[in-house]
């Protein structure tokens, strides 16, 4: 597996998540796994996790070429996945070995999230360029969206593979009436990208609207600062609770308590937080941009606002309070899909195309 983060990278998120559910569930299979990853500051070359593989070395330009040296001095693999955020490691054009490429969602929009133009505009030139150079190498996402954008550029196979959670559905759901004030829920690395501040000024909307809410806001990140500025601004620090990072278990409780998960990002490959959500019985409400309005079903598992705005968020928020028998029955179904996406039902399938993949069929 090439992978720009690790499990142990201040910066892992999701994506590593579920990608080192993969990882483990071949090496359950009996399977000799390797994760190569960018080297970060106090990190060791090489560590053993629990039994995970996993090598360090180069940055965000030159690690391709340190894994480009580090495969040629080991015993030949059977399957190289090339994961893409981005910049991919270009591994079809360095290894005869089988590669697939792994790709969570085409960046697109999220370049300039991070970057100011011109740079952003290059970034995005760039990716589609590489995309579709990767046309005749298999890919493998999570997202319907993200399999049609990788078509639309040329890519000849895209195969899709369900996202999954460790999380464990709520056999019984709590009794959670929806009272004010809600208590809202963000689950997110704060990132530009991520517009958390977009959750924010939704809380400033809903008080304007006379909606009394609590938005606690669970993880870390760059834009922590920041944000919480902009409470100080909106005069919110009454309304909005910076948690910080959580355990699992503190976590899970924390989204049980909540009536309503927000999501605000750009785009996502699928919106990992939103099944763990529901999963504890809790609808989401999100943007209407790609991945997000997979992960949670509209009028069923939750809401999708009109549009990518504080107010638009707001008025979803708010249309809640005046559906209260359709929000239990959001809590049920959005329960159950989560139990079906529960990695025990996801990962037999996935690992059996990774070994087609590794003996070279397609």
């Amino acid at each position: 597996m090439l992978n720009w983060r690790d499990p142990r990278n201040p910066l892992a998120g999701g994506a590593e998540r579920v990608t080192e559910a993969y990882l483990r569930a071949l090496l359950a299979r009996g399977h000799e796994v390797a994760w190569f990853a960018n080297a970060f500051e106090g990190a060791a070359k090489e560590e053993d996790l629990d039994g995970l593989q996993v090598v360090r070395a180069g940055g965000k330009f030159t690690s391709w070429l340190a894994a480009r040296r580090w495969v040629r001095l080991q015993q030949p693999f059977d399957l190289i996945i090339d994961q893409h955020h981005g910049i991919p490691w270009y591994a079809p054009w360095w290894t005869k070995t089988p590669v697939v490429a792994y790709i969570h969602e085409v960046l697109g929009p999220i370049w300039s999230s991070f970057y100011p133009w011109p740079i952003s505009a290059l970034g995005r030139w760039q990716e589609r360029w590489t995309l579709r150079r990767y046309r005749r190498t298999s890919f493998w996402t999570g997202c319907q969206f993200t399999c049609d954008q990788l078509r639309a550029l040329d890519v000849e196979s895209v195969t899709p593979i369900s996202y999954g959670v460790d999380t464990e559905a709520l056999v019984e759901l709590d009794d959670r009436p929806l009272i004010e004030p809600l208590r809202l829920i963000v689950v997110s690395r704060l990132a530009p990208n991520k517009r958390v501040d977009h959750a924010i000024k939704a809380v400033g909307q809903l008080r304007e609207h006379g909606v009394k809410s609590i938005l606690r806001i669970v993880g870390d990140g760059q834009e922590r600062e920041a944000l919480g500025r902009l409470v100080d601004e909106q005069k919110l620090q009454t309304e909005v609770e910076f948690a910080g990072r959580l355990t699992e278990t503190e976590k899970d409780a924390a989204l049980r308590e909540a009536h309503l998960l927000l999501h605000t990002s750009v785009r996502e490959g699928w919106g990992l937080n939103v099944t763990e959500a529901n999963a504890m019985g809790t609808p989401a409400v999100v943007y209407p941009v790609p991945g997000l309005e997979e992960s949670t079903l509209h009028g069923k598992t939750g809401l999708v606002s009109e549009q990518e705005s504080p107010k638009s968020l707001a008025g979803a928020v708010e249309s809640v309070l005046r559906q209260p028998k359709e929000y239990q029955q959001w809590r049920v179904a959005a329960r159950d899909r989560a139990r079906s996406l529960h990695w025990d039902n996801v990962l037999p399938g996935a690992c059996d195309q990774l070994e087609v993949w590794a003996r070279g069929e397609t």
